[in-house]
């Protein structure tokens, strides 16, 4: 991206506010994510983090996600299960209930029900109830499948005859990382706050001050899309005597990874770092929305000394959640970014530019999926990115490269060249998995310098 801005003429009238008063909707198909929208519809076919292990105790939890209200809870056997709010007898919420050594029990009437909705006991009923073993057969409470992985909870609130594997990302994997749980809590739309990934530009301005004086330098942007569902924007940065090339990854439908946020500044060499957090921007109604994610720490992450509440934080948005509004004006991150949209931002009074392209294509793909669901085609799971022989591992980009290619600060076509060359190091070591594709990668990378 040129540092000098082209000469413009403006058409539009100065102080024209009276004028721009008219109000805009937001992309409804792609905004609003309750049970039977287009898009709520969409989500439920894929696994999404629900919570944190570690933070759900000995008594259930009311959560809510995709605009449904649920009772998170894990019985004295260890089983987890996600359940609908109110018992199906008399309509009394579970989050009261008491966790047995076998599901959950109703506090109003001592109904018992197993993970998968089954009534297991009807307490208070005559030996041999017709009633009894009538309901006890026909009833079952609204149950969806729950996943433990690596302290996270994941949940399928899809139709069970469409249950996905699932997906196993090498991120998952790296030796030596460690993962920590965490959650960032949003209060708008989902959808402005997966916008961010693929929009390269925005680090230069937001985050400039908060991570490294690299992230300031714009550099040159392009965007890729790879089989329909991943989506990734690589900005090339000049710093000193070396080219910085971050790739921000944003797998379909809500899957994240970028690079580091503090492992490196662009000043000394770096091969193939991988990304800060591995992340999922999860709806809970169409007004909120919550990042479930790990922060990963380790030589090919973060340093280990940001592996705090505080820490993961600031990774997540470049600046501390609990802040006072002249701290959040002072110095605004993410949140302030994408909350100040609105609850739910009015797209139909966007200007989209070039750097706004990734935005644009994923925006686009998800509609089509979206469109195709409803048409009777189920939409393509991460699963179809795993090459062959890889075991359904699905590989992943987000990622720091920093190489020793001195130049000067204006050679555009370096910065343009050294993307598309590192970028298809990347691409050619999909055949590859685990170490074999890092030691491929990072050996290439090197003989580029």
């Amino acid at each position: 991206m040129s540092d000098e801005s082209p000469v413009v003429e403006h058409k539009c009238k100065p102080f024209s506010g009276y004028h721009h008063n008219d109000s805009a909707e937001p992309i409804t198909e792609l905004a609003l994510t309750g049970p039977g929208t287009p898009c709520g519809e969409y989500l439920r076919r894929y696994w999404h983090p629900v919570h944190i292990t570690a933070e759900l105790g000995e008594k259930p939890k009311l959560i809510k996600i995709l605009g449904e209200e649920l009772v998170l809870f894990r019985d004295k056997s260890g089983q987890f299960g996600l359940v609908h709010k109110k018992c199906p007898h008399r309509r009394a919420s579970l989050e009261y209930g008491t966790c047995e050594m076998r599901g959950i029990r109703c506090c109003y009437h001592g109904w018992l029900f197993d993970v998968d909705g089954t009534v297991l006991e009807i307490p208070g009923e005559p030996k041999g109830s017709v009633t009894a073993a009538r309901a006890q057969e026909s009833v079952r409470l609204g149950a969806y499948p729950v996943r433990e992985f690596n302290g996270l909870l994941f949940a399928y609130l899809g139709p069970m005859d469409e249950l996905p594997e699932f997906p196993i990302y090498d991120s998952f994997r790296i030796e030596g990382m460690t993962m920590s749980p965490y959650a960032g809590p949003f209060n708008c739309n989902w959808l402005q706050v997966l916008d961010a990934i693929v929009d390269p530009v925005h680090t230069a301005f937001l985050h400039q001050t908060q991570f490294s004086d690299g992230f300031g330098a714009l550099g040159e942007i392009e965007f890729y899309q790879c089989k329909k569902t991943r989506f990734l924007g690589t900005a090339s940065r000049r710093v000193a005597d070396n080219i910085w090339l971050r790739v921000n990854e944003l797998v379909l439908p809500n899957f994240t990874q970028a690079g580091s946020a503090f492992a490196t500044d662009g000043t000394e060499q770096r091969y193939f770092g991988r990304s800060a957090f591995t992340r999922w921007v999860v709806p809970v109604d169409d007004e909120h929305c919550i990042a479930y994610a790990w922060g990963n720490f380790g030589p090919r992450g973060d340093p280990h000394e940001y592996n705090t509440a505080e820490g993961m934080q600031l990774i997540e948005q470049g600046e501390l959640f609990d802040r006072s509004y002249e701290e959040k004006q002072a110095s605004p991150g993410d949140v302030e970014a994408v909350e100040g949209m609105g609850s739910t931002s009015d797209h139909g009074k966007e200007n989209l530019v070039s750097g706004d392209r990734g935005i644009a294509m994923y925006r686009a793909q998800l509609k089509k999926h979206i469109r195709n669901l409803q048409k009777g085609k189920r939409p393509p799971q991460p699963g179809v990115l795993a090459p062959q022989g890889s075991n359904g591992v699905i590989p992943t980009y987000g990622s720091d490269t920093v190489l020793a290619i001195p130049g000067s600060s204006g050679q555009r076509e370096l910065l343009k060249s050294t993307n598309t060359k590192v970028m298809d190091i990347l691409f050619a070591a999909d055949n590859l998995t685990g170490e074999a594709r890092d030691n491929a990668i990072i050996a290439q990378l090197k003989e580029l310098e």
